[in-house]
C-alpha cells in the first residue's frame, strides 16, 4: 500500500509540477477531435455508400457504383487501422509528394476513411429496415428517388440506427490509441511520457484507463438520452 502511495505522488508531481496536465489536455483535445471528426466524415461517406448500394441494379451505372463501393468497403473493412494509418501516412503521402500534413489530420483523414465503410453497412442496413412504402409513397407524389432518400427515408433509418452509431463512435474514440504511430499526441502518448518522466507506469496507465471508461460512459448516456427524446418525439406526433 505504500508503494502504492509513492507511485501515485510521483504521479502527480509530475502531472501537477511538471506540466504533464498540458500534455495530457492535448492527447485527450486530439483524442475527440479524430474522432468526432472521423465519425462526422464516415457518416457522410457511408451514407452516400448506402444509398449507392440500395439503388435498382437494372442499370448498368449503378452496378458499377455498387462494385466499386463494394471494393472500397472490403479494402478498409478487412485492413486494420493501424495498418492504414501507416501506409497513408508512409506511402501514399509521398507519392503525391506530400511532405508535410500534420499527424491529426492524416489520422482524421483515415479514421473517416475507415469509418465510412462500417457505417456504410450500418447505415444500408437501416435504410433497409424502412418500410418500402415510405419510398414509394414519396416517388408516388413526384419526388425523384435521391430527395425521397434523403427526406423520407435516411432520416427514420437515422432513428433504427442510431444506438448502432454510437458504438461507432465509442470504437474510434478507443481506437485512436494507435495514432502515434504517425506522430500524434493522444491520451496514450500523454500518460506514457508522464510514466517516462516518473520512471513508473502503473498509475499513468490506470489513469489513462479511467479516462477512457468516463468517455464511453458519457457518450452512451448522451446516446440514450437522444434515443429517449426521439422515442418522445415520436409519441407526440
Amino acid at each position: 500500500m505504500n508503494d502504492f502511495a509513492g507511485k501515485l505522488e510521483n504521479f502527480w508531481n509530475v502531472f501537477l509540477n511538471a506540466g504533464g496536465y498540458r500534455e495530457v489536455l492535448k492527447g485527450l483535445q486530439n483524442t475527440l477531435t479524430i474522432a468526432v471528426l472521423g465519425l462526422l466524415i464516415g457518416i457522410v461517406i457511408g451514407t452516400v455508400i448506402a444509398a449507392v448500394r440500395v439503388l435498382p441494379k437494372y442499370k448498368r451505372l449503378p452496378r458499377v457504383l455498387n462494385s466499386i463501393c463494394g471494393f472500397y468497403v472490403g479494402l478498409f473493412r478487412g485492413t486494420p487501422m493501424v495498418v492504414q494509418l501507416l501506409v497513408f501516412y508512409y506511402v501514399l503521402l509521398p507519392l503525391l509528394g506530400v511532405t508535410r500534413m500534420p499527424s491529426v489530420t492524416v489520422a482524421t483523414i483515415v479514421f473517416g476513411l475507415n469509418s465510412g465503410a462500417y457505417i456504410s453497412e450500418i447505415m444500408r442496413s437501416g435504410i433497409l429496415s424502412v418500410d418500402s412504402g415510405q419510398m414509394e409513397g414519396g416517388r408516388s407524389v413526384g419526388l425523384g428517388y435521391g430527395v425521397t432518400m434523403m427526406r423520407i427515408v435516411i432520416p427514420q433509418a437515422v432513428k433504427n440506427i442510431l444506438p448502432t452509431l454510437g458504438n461507432e463512435f465509442i470504437a474510434l474514440i478507443k481506437e485512436t490509441s494507435v495514432v502515434s504511430f504517425v506522430g500524434a499526441t493522444d491520451l496514450y502518448v500523454a500518460f506514457n511520457n508522464i510514466g517516462s518522466n516518473s520512471y513508473e507506469f502503473m498509475v499513468p496507465y490506470l489513469v489513462m484507463a479511467l479516462i477512457y471508461i468516463a468517455l464511453v460512459m458519457i457518450i452512451s448516456a448522451g446516446i440514450k438520452l437522444m434515443e429517449r427524446s426521439l422515442r418522445k418525439s415520436d409519441r407526440s406526433r
